[in-house]
């Protein structure tokens, strides 16, 4: 099978290659069909392959040319050539389908070859009709093409196609213009072409399952990139779903797929509305959703990851505590890292896992609920380890009692800290003096060198618990340290990337000192705002704390929350300045844009002095000319020299009308003050009424009007400016003794009008600069005007709500394309506009000829 992404790709021709190849390699090839096109390549291609004449079918008086099957099924070859699969049969014939003859000749054991485009699989019409704004009518079965033993896609670049088209080699010339402008359009084909590999990479992959299937493999072939996600129900679904479809979007091809476990029980089950709303969020995202039951619930989504050949699993991180996890064990995204083998498994954090980022505080080395802890522990360990020892006292045994206590007060030191070290130290110092130091039950201590023991036992405690506090105070500023540094480094981004600077840094500020708001003022505007609104100064609480910090000469940072600390004011001056950076490159941004304009006025303003120099006084002096020879006295002017001069000075006063019109024009434009009034317009009519202006016959234009293209909404007196400026300067650049060429399509709710010519042409990066005013492209001739024409044009048409291009003309020249929206179609014997259309078609200029071209 032969898939081609378009008419013209060169299926036919390689379908013939390849029955010249089989045929050389002593197979038995016959050509049941094929359709040339008129394309003389592969006619000639088809060399000396044995042709099954066609059989010949009457309908409606028509006569045509089908397959011939019973003749194709009496040779018996091995191997025959159908050409175009998706083609339906003349009526009277034995199947309806060509694919059906296909597969008769299949069950007969002759081996086919077949071309068949994308646009004609049955699963993607809609789409290619969305592409092309061409409906399918006839279309193959997807299983159909999948039961083909092998599909090569024949490939040809969009731009080389529509090259081939342009030569002729495609279709005939009158039908060129047309193709290029619908169906052919390098968008169209540039799409088409990407939907005919990504089906055939779909079928690839079905073709790869189903060979690890039959031999076994169970291993995780990473021939594409498949990306599943996991999602509980939770909050942080959108999160993880719009992280996964990031990394499913790095690789070409790349294929999200979301699932959720629920537990046979129920006991498990997430949020359907959650659920639904994450499951739409996955299909708009292009992925897909599913849902599974098993009992363990890491071993659910790895078996289904790796049934879903997945090279990546996303899940979320734990909700849970540490004290959740030191009681319920593992959670699941450490089992399902245990047991995912060879999948990549990434742990995304969210909002539910804990608070959003922040800098650490400065201050005490350890948290509140860890010296409390630290308290707590020694209050009650030291008394319960009392009270246990107690009864096995030996004089022998008082090391072992001093050692457990020791070990007491480190762990006390690790937990909480130095104070609460301090108070376990103190502690079991009395502790060990009262109930295991002789005389016991005293605070006396018969013996010095006990003494000296509980000293140096209490200054070893107090030196364990400073050790402790001050690692731990050390970790803490490395951290906030680091985190300022993060900060910084993200401020300073947001500034040199200058679009929302503002608002990241104040953002970024108020989530990095966890304050409720945080503003930047400029006076009495607001340049940047990040918390709740009821948080200003008026409505904050009375706890909350408002400071200010100056950013630059007029700007100020207002911080609404709590109280800031020496260490965090430090940093918010930084802030600050990055802040007072922010302003300024906000306000040189508004300075340039202000200044652009003026740029662009001052260059308008040279232009038309420099035109005024010479394209209005030459007319002007022409008109003054004439007018002052004919007032001069004393000289007699014969009848021929009078009209001669009033002549002159018509046709001198008539070109000055025009270009100070032209100029109104272009102001009216650049000001936006244009009027237009639209209405339900033939495009026929206003084609001929611009002819009729410029007084065009056939001898200068030939006319290709489509009879089936709509109304458009237009100005009827704009549009009919516009194609009198494009038909000038066609013709003004087309070469002695050829046709400037006027057709009209239909497409996609658009309506278009090509004015071609065959002119020296325009570069492509040259087209932009033909519509701006007072632009000839180094056109010496000072006689052709100010260079209005194509500005006014694109002014016109995109007042009008349409565009105005430029493209290559097949065979060289340009092309200049007025697409427009197409009028809606009234109901029944009614207008929408309230404007009478009528269905009679205006007479040409005398002698002139319109062609149609049909549909």
């Amino acid at each position: 099978m032969l898939l081609g992404a378009a008419p013209g790709v060169g299926k036919t021709f390689t379908m013939l290659e390849e029955g010249a190849r089989l045929r050389d390699e002593g197979k038995d090839v016959v050509v049941a069909v094929v359709e040339t096109h008129g394309r003389a390549a592969t006619a000639a291609r088809l060399g000396d392959l044995e042709v099954v004449p066609r059989e010949r079918h009457v309908h409606r008086g028509v006569e045509l040319d089908e397959m011939d099957l019973e003749a194709v099924l009496a040779r018996a070859p091995q191997v025959a050539l159908v050409d175009e699969l998706a083609h339906s049969n003349a009526p009277g014939s034995r199947h309806d389908k060509r694919w059906r003859d296909v597969q008769a000749l299949l069950d007969a054991g002759i081996s086919v070859v077949s071309t068949v485009n994308v646009q004609h699989v049955e699963s993607l019409a809609d789409v290619v009709e969305q592409i092309t704004g061409a409906a399918q009518h006839e279309t193959v079965p997807d299983a159909v093409l999948r039961a083909a033993d092998q599909i090569e896609v024949v490939d040809l670049a969009p731009q080389a196609l529509r090259d081939r088209l342009a030569a002729g080699d495609v279709y005939p010339a009158a039908r060129v213009d047309a193709a290029l402008s619908n169906y052919f359009r390098l968008g169209n084909l540039t799409a088409l072409r990407e939907l005919a590999l990504l089906w055939l990479a779909d079928e690839v992959d079905s073709a790869l399952r189903a060979y690890r299937v039959e031999h076994g493999i169970d291993a995780a072939w990473e021939a594409r990139e498949r990306v599943v996600v996991a999602l509980t129900g939770g909050a942080e679904g959108e999160t993880l779903i719009r992280r996964a479809a990031r990394i499913a979007a790095r690789s070409a091809g790349g294929e999200l797929i979301a699932v959720h476990v629920s537990t046979p029980d129920g006991l498990r089950q997430g949020a359907p509305g959650a659920l639904a709303a994450q499951r739409a969020l996955v299909e708009k995202l292009g992925g897909s959703y599913h849902q599974v039951v098993g009992s363990d619930v890491p071993r659910a989504l790895v078996d289904f990851a790796k049934g879903a050949d997945a090279s990546q699993l996303v899940i979320g991180v734990s909700r849970r505590g540490r004290l959740g996890s030191l009681v319920t064990g593992p959670g699941i995204g450490a089992t399902v890292i245990r047991e995912s083998g060879q999948l990549d498994v990434h742990i995304v954090t969210h909002s539910a896992a804990g608070r959003g980022w922040s800098l650490p505080k400065l201050g005490g080395a350890l948290s509140r609920s860890r010296v409390v802890t630290g308290f707590v522990l020694a209050a009650v360990v030291g008394p319960l380890l009392t009270w246990l020892l107690a009864g096995h006292r030996t004089e022998d045994g008082i090391a072992g009692t001093v050692l457990l206590f020791q070990l007491l007060v480190v762990v006390v030191a690790v937990t909480g800290g130095v104070w609460p070290a301090l108070f376990a130290a103190l502690l079991s110092g009395v502790t060990l003096d009262l109930f295991f130091i002789a005389p016991i039950y005293s605070v006396t201590i018969a013996e010095p060198l006990h003494l000296l023991a509980l000293v140096l036992y209490v200054l070893n405690a107090a030196i364990v618990s400073w050790v402790v506090d001050q690692a731990a105070r050390r970790s803490r500023s490395a951290a906030r340290a680091l985190a300022e540094t993060e900060l910084l480094a993200t401020v300073s981004g947001s500034v040199l990337r200058g679009q929302d600077a503002l608002q990241a840094l104040v953002a970024r500020t108020r989530e990095a000192f966890g304050l409720r708001r945080v503003r930047v003022l400029s006076g009495d505007e607001v340049l940047g705002d990040s918390g709740v609104a009821g948080d200003g100064p008026a409505g904050a609480g009375a706890s909350a704390d408002v400071s200010t910090l100056p950013a630059g000469e007029h700007g100020v940072l207002e911080l609404t929350g709590q109280p800031l600390q020496a260490g965090d004011r430090r940093l918010l001056a930084v802030v600050a300045a990055q802040v007072e950076a922010a302003l300024e490159h906000s306000a040189l941004t508004r300075t340039a844009g202000q200044v652009a304009p003026l740029a662009e006025v001052d260059r308008m303003r040279s232009a038309l002095l420099a035109a005024v120099g010479h394209d209005l006084r030459r007319p002007l002096a022409a008109a003054t000319a004439s007018v002052s020879g004919l007032r001069q006295p004393g000289v007699e002017w014969s009848d021929a020299d009078r009209d001669e001069l009033l002549a002159t000075a018509w046709e001198s006063l008539e070109s000055l009308s025009t270009l100070v019109t032209n100029l109104l024009d272009v102001s009216r434009v650049q000001a936006g003050a244009l009027a237009v009034r639209t209405a339900v317009v033939d495009v026929d009519d206003v084609v001929l009424g611009a002819l009729d202006e410029l007084g065009l016959g056939p001898a200068d234009v030939e006319l290709a009007l489509r009879a089936s293209v709509p109304a458009v909404v237009a100005d009827a007196v704009l549009l009919q400016r516009v194609l009198v400026n494009l038909l000038d300067n066609a013709l003004r650049h087309s070469p002695d003794g050829t046709l400037v060429r006027i057709s009209t399509s239909g497409f996609a709710g658009r309506v278009e009008v090509r004015v071609v010519d065959r002119g020296p042409g325009v570069p492509p990066e040259r087209r932009d600069e033909i519509t701006v005013a007072f632009q000839r492209l180094g056109d010496t001739d000072n006689s052709t005007g100010l260079g209005l024409g194509l500005a006014l044009s694109k002014g016109f048409t995109e007042a009008m709500g349409g565009t105005l291009t430029m493209d290559d003309t097949p065979g060289g020249g340009l092309t200049a394309v007025v697409s427009l929206p197409e009028a809606p179609t009234p109901a029944a014997g009614a207008d929408p506009h309230g404007i009478p259309t009528s269905g009679t078609r205006s007479a040409p200029p005398a002698g002139g000829t319109v062609v149609e071209e049909g549909p």
